[in-house]
Parts: C-alpha cells; sequence; structure tokens
C-alpha cells in the first residue's frame, strides 16, 4: 500500500512525540500525545489517508503496535540499532527523533522487527525470568561462599552446590550473632532462588510440551548441549525461523565478525553481538558440549530421538558429528578455545534452524541412526 502520510512515533512511557510528513503537500504534522492508545489513533486517523507509522523497539513493548494494527493502520516497530543518522547531527530530541523515523519512513529505510504475539511474548517473559533465577543463584551462592572463605571454612567433601554439600551448609554454626544472621539470612536467600528456578523449570517445560513450540523443541533436542530449557528458549526468542536461511541465522544472532574493509585491505574483528543477546548466549553455551567426543549417542540423547521423526534424528546425528569434528579441527589449529567456541556456536545455529524448519513429526517414531 502506498501511504500518503507517513507518522512517526517517539513513544516514552509517560508520553508520546509524534510528527507526520504528507507526501503530497509537503506539510509536516506535529503533536504531543498521552501514551493512551485510543488518543494516539484519533490523532493518526484525523491525518489524511493512507497513513503508515513506525517506532522504535524499546521498553515500552509491542501493545501499542499490535492496537494499531488491529484498527487498521499499518504501523512498524523499527530496530533501533538500524536506524540510520548523519555523522554530523549532534541535536536529539524527541521531535527531531519523531521526524527523523518519519522521514526514514518515507524513504523505506526502516529495518522492521517481527512483532510477537502476545502468547509469544509472554513465553519469551517465562525464559527470561528463568534466566534472571540463574544469574540471582548465581549471586547468592558467591555470596554464601566468599563469607564461608572470609572465616577460612572450606568445603572439601567434594563437588559444591550438591545435597550433600547443602546439608553441610546447613550444619555451619558461628559464635557471632550479627554473623549468623547474615550467614543465615544468605542461606535463606539461595533457597529461595532455588524454589524461584524450580518452578520456572516446571512451567516451561510443561509449556514446552504441549504448545505450539512442541515440534521445534522435540527436533532441536536432537542436538548435543540442547536440552528442554535452551531448546524451548531458542523457539520463543527466535519466532519465526522460516524469515532465516542456514547463512543468515548467524548474523541475526550476531555470531559473525564485524569487518573493516577499504580498497585492498580487509580488517575482521570480533562478533558483532547484534541481534538477540538470549539466544546468543544459549547457542555459546550449548557449543561447548561438542568438544567431547561423539563415538556414539548418550541413553538420554536417544531418549530425545524417539520424540522426534526419522530426518530429525538423522539430522541431528550429522550435526553432532559435523560440530565435534570442527572442534578437533580448532584445536588442532591451536585456536583459543573460546575463539573455536563461538564459531561452533555459529555452525551450530544453522543446524538448529535446518531442524527448526522441518516438516514436524506425525507421530512418534523409534528408529534410532547407527552409532
Amino acid at each position: 500500500m502506498f501511504e500518503r502520510t507517513s507518522i512517526g512515533l517517539d513513544v516514552h512511557a509517560r508520553s508520546v512525540v509524534a510528527c507526520a510528513i504528507d507526501g503530497e503537500t509537503g506539510e509536516v504534522f506535529r503533536r504531543r500525545l498521552t501514551p493512551d492508545f485510543g488518543e494516539i489513533l484519533a490523532w493518526i486517523q484525523s491525518l489524511p489517508g493512507p497513513v503508515k507509522s513506525v517506532y522504535e523497539a524499546g521498553p515500552t513493548g509491542f501493545d501499542l503496535a499490535r492496537f494499531l494494527l488491529a484498527a487498521g493502520v499499518e504501523c512498524v516497530v523499527a530496530a533501533p540499532s538500524k536506524l540510520q543518522r548523519p555523522s554530523g547531527d549532534r541535536v536529539k530530541t524527541d521531535t527531531n527523533d519523531a521526524l527523523h523515523l518519519a522521514r526514514l519512513l518515507r524513504l523505506g529505510e526502516v529495518t522492521a522487527v517481527l512483532i510477537p504475539t502476545v502468547e509469544q511474548e509472554a513465553a519469551r517473559d517465562l525464559v527470561r525470568a528463568r534466566e534472571d533465577a540463574r544469574g540471582d543463584l548465581m549471586s547468592a551462592r558467591h555470596r554464601i561462599s566468599k563469607l564461608l572463605l572470609r572465616q577460612g571454612i572450606i568445603y572439601t567433601g567434594g563437588k559444591t552446590w550438591t545435597l550433600q554439600h547443602g546439608a553441610w551448609l546447613e550444619r555451619q554454626k558461628f559464635d557471632s550473632a550479627p554473623l549468623q544472621l547474615a550467614y543465615d539470612s544468605s542461606l535463606d536467600a539461595m533457597t529461595a532462588v532455588l524454589d524461584r528456578r524450580d518452578r520456572l523449570d516446571h512451567a516451561i517445560t510443561e509449556l514446552a510440551y504441549h504448545s505450539r513450540y512442541t515440534p521445534i523443541v522435540r527436533n532441536l533436542e536432537c542436538l548435543r548441549g540442547i536440552s528442554t530449557l535452551t531448546a524451548f528458549g531458542l523457539a520463543v526468542e527466535i519466532g519465526d525461523w522460516d524469515r532465516f536461511t542456514g547463512r543468515t541465522i548467524g548474523a541475526y544472532l550476531g555470531l559473525v565478525p564485524s569487518e573493516h574493509s577499504s580498497g585492498q585491505s580487509r580488517s575482521q574483528g570480533p562478533i558483532t553481538k547484534t541481534g538477540n543477546g538470549h539466544a546468543r548466549r544459549l547457542l555459546v553455551e550449548a557449543a561447548w558440549h561438542h568438544r567431547q567426543p561423539y563415538p556414539h549417542p548418550s541413553s538420554l540423547m536417544r531418549q530425545r530421538w524417539a520424540q522426534a521423526s526419522t530426518a530429525a534424528q538423522s539430522r541431528g546425528d550429522a550435526g553432532n558429528r559435523r560440530l565435534h569434528e570442527r572442534w578437533v579441527v580448532y584445536l588442532e589449529h591451536r585456536k583459543r578455545p573460546v575463539i573455536a567456541n563461538v564459531a561452533i556456536a555459529r555452525e551450530l545455529a544453522g543446524w538448529c534452524w535446518s531442524l527448526a524448519t522441518m516438516p514436524p513429526a506425525t507421530g512418534q517414531n523409534h528408529t534410532i541412526p547407527a552409532g
């Protein structure tokens, strides 16, 4: 649809600054609005149509875009990292930002992000709450271990943070009442975080195996290092896998090298780290599992394969062997493990894409590829 009026919205929590450009007359409309969706829609409908609007992705979410689309107003959400801005522009105001968005929209220079459904956004929030719990648990454990270390108390009974280690932590007593209170408080905080994490894990498992994401989760679990939590996290964070290819998904996740080339010189630097950082972290963690030898599938892997199609099983087995072979090549060339792991994560993203875009299994298939 050709729009006559291009609208840029600079959306904040307590205000919305709007600028619109009439493509026929060149007239510019400016208005400061409240965040009330009805008021925004009424102002947009008062402009010469047809209209198209845009605002930057940010902390205010996607509710405004969904509301405008439901009302019949075309709306896109721009990726902030892709917005072009003149290098000499040193005046940044809400009005200038809204006008800049309207001009880019008029020129067709806006890179839009995918607007998730309400269901998908809720699933993302659940996955990110689990990630927050993981970080909180790490901090709580560090506080406990460092408090004990300052008192010269070190656990030597085996692996830490096991049931045996937990019983040992409960037995620690101190003569100083303030110190005992501080220790008990830290221990209670860790217990509360563990309980929160377990409840989130249960909810994620239920949703992973009883929702529209289940076929993708089952397929992704055919790869080593990708458990239920990782598979479900990738499924909800990436959403529509069909908008990528095996080569482009690495760039979306920021796993490709940055580059500065001019003339005959070509210089590559660290990875770009653009796009979805949550999905990137999941892939980087999963890539470490492929460093270990892969002589044959483990019993756990075979159990997961039994829930996927024969094609997904074969594809997962081929991916596991290929990724371990790449690890061996990198280590033989004396690549730093952290650098090699990122390269493996980039290739792992492509294997995940190939599995996620496979047709779902029509039923359970218990055919296991030969080891």
